[in-house]
């Protein structure tokens, strides 16, 4: 299995409490996620998220269609969120919030590893196209979600 470590950043004039509630309703980015092909949420977990699983499909710039289960292990809202991916991907997600001034910057940690064979045998030689699909796909959630919550996307990287 190839590992990959990705470190995603949104800045948005908007309140940590508006970002938090979009991404925390993962049953709701394919409405305004591109790359989000579905995802359905398989358990309902307690009231703070905790045991909530859902199972995602994305597919990004480049024509591939990735599925896993995302199960969130802990959640201190509207802070921070953590989790797992099992699947054709497998590892851990980490979401991190921050608010100053009615500024939200946010952090995704995604830590993975690819369970695909093809992706493997690739990797070698692939492995800057993966690292740069990844980063199209999320920029397209930082400009989704400004959008979608009506916030001015300040940065995304």
């Amino acid at each position: 299995m190839k590992r990959y470590e990705f470190l995603s950043t949104w800045v948005l004039a908007a309140p940590r409490s508006q970002v938090w509630s979009a991404i925390e309703d993962a049953s709701a980015w394919p409405e305004w996620w591109r790359g989000v092909v579905s995802s359905e949420e398989l358990e309902r977990g307690s009231d703070n998220g905790v045991g909530r699983r859902y199972r995602v499909r994305w597919r990004s710039f480049i024509p591939y269609v990735l599925e896993f289960d995302f199960a969130v292990d802990e959640a201190d809202a509207p802070a921070y969120m953590a989790g797992r991916a099992t699947g054709e991907l497998e590892g851990t997600g980490v979401w991190r919030l921050h608010e100053d001034r009615g500024v939200t910057v946010v952090t995704y940690d995604w830590r993975v590893g690819t369970a695909i064979r093809w992706m493997n045998l690739v990797a070698p030689v692939a492995r800057p196209i993966f690292r740069w699909n990844h980063d199209w796909v999320m920029a397209r959630g930082g400009e989704g979600l400004a959008e979608r919550i009506g916030a001015r996307l300040i940065a995304s990287t």
